[in-house]
């Protein structure tokens, strides 16, 4: 959104998390907007989720040990919804043109480093999408190249408060020095029963009418070049937007 003031109103709704409920409170647009521009929103909404769940991790015995500086996590495959990816080039495209350039140099030599070890193929090649074993074993080959998000800066992730919502719920309580390898050792990851990163999949699953719904993160400045505008397909006032995302959120915990 512009700098310009906007009218807003307060919607309050419930939401179910794990055995409990998260009761919240949030200021949308009273006007016309779009799920895109709804995202600082959703990622409050998110941020709160995670709270409430690393809360009650750590009153069990088990804090969360995500910290800044232990970025062995940022060397998997992100999955962006395309309205994230939406947003972030609307972002980068905000930045001074020197930055953007480094910026797309870095995603320029990270595609490279990809190409090299014969992961692009098999991620433009969606076959890997069509079982969960095939799936888990994409995400360990990736993580094994051990090539960084471009976004990652002296171990730490350089865009924080705009991260994808995959990456907000990436969330473990084991030593961080287990995440060098989360295939090998015994991570203990934290079970989120909520991921709003669903829904905004499921939207542009929707849109798109595919299986996916989201693009791997390192190809986001190729995505950008397509001049796409996702977020246009779900707008309205403030509080119909937050209708439609909530329609495509599921509520309860997938079973494993």
């Amino acid at each position: 959104m512009s700098g310009e003031s906007v009218e807003t109103v307060v919607v309050e709704f419930s939401l179910k998390v794990g055995e409990g409920r998260l009761n919240a409170k949030v200021e949308v647009p009273a006007g016309h907007t779009n799920v895109t521009e709804m995202l600082p929103i959703i990622q409050s909404l998110e941020n709160a989720i995670i709270g409430t769940v690393a809360q009650r991790s750590e009153e069990a015995g088990f804090p969360v040990s995500c910290k800044a500086g232990c970025g062995a996590c940022c060397r998997q495959m992100v999955p962006v919804s395309i309205f994230e990816a939406q947003g972030l080039s609307e972002w980068i495209r905000s930045l001074p043109t020197e930055e953007q350039k480094a910026l797309e140099a870095r995603f320029h030599q990270t595609l490279l480093a990809l190409k090299d070890k014969g992961m692009i193929d098999r991620l433009v090649h969606e076959d890997w999408l069509f079982d969960g074993e095939t799936a888990e074993k994409m995400a360990i080959d990736y993580f094994r190249l051990g090539i960084p998000c471009p976004f990652l800066v002296d171990e730490s992730c350089s865009i924080h408060p705009r991260r994808p919502l995959s990456c907000r719920e990436y969330l473990v309580t084991s030593s961080p020095e287990r995440c060098k390898d989360p295939a090998k050792n015994m991570v203990a990851g934290v079970e989120l029963p909520l991921k709003l990163s669903q829904a905004l999949y499921r939207m542009g699953s929707e849109l798109e009418h595919d299986r996916r719904g989201w693009i791997p993160l390192v190809f986001l400045f190729a995505w950008m070049k397509s001049g796409a505008d996702p977020g246009a397909a779900y707008s309205g006032t403030g509080p119909e937007v937050l209708r439609q995302f909530m329609q495509h959120l599921e509520t309860s915990p997938k079973k494993t």
